[in-house]
């Protein structure tokens, strides 16, 4: 599977599309936060910044200050793929993103989307 397409696409494109779907169930743009800054170190500041400058998600990967070492927590299957079985380190990790937003919209708990 070609990923390039995925890898270029801007994630400030992508951000209000993970928000709209937590909306819908009643949660939060902070907890999309929350998530997006646990999962790669990044804060409100640099987040801004890469979206500002409409970041590819290859480079908002590539420039997390952080990625959290419970990442290999983050288990279950995505878009029909297991996330801990994907070999592309940078899909992995754009799947994971999805995951923990997935999780969110479902109405986990954020203390167990944050694998704590």
């Amino acid at each position: 599977m070609d990923n390039t397409r995925v890898y270029r696409m801007s994630f400030a494109s992508v951000y209000p599309l993970y928000i709209k779907k937590v909306e819908r169930k009643d949660r939060t743009k902070e907890e999309v936060d929350e998530i997006i800054f646990w999962l790669t170190g990044y804060d409100q500041q640099t987040l801004q910044q890469l979206i500002d400058n409409k970041t590819d998600f290859e480079t908002f990967f590539a420039r997390a200050p952080q990625i959290n070492p419970n990442i290999s927590k983050i288990t279950g299957v995505i878009c029909g793929y297991r996330v801990e079985e994907i070999e592309d380190k940078l899909m992995q990790k754009v799947r994971y993103l999805d995951k923990l937003v997935d999780e969110l919209a479902k109405g986990k708990a954020m203390e167990k989307i944050l694998r704590k």
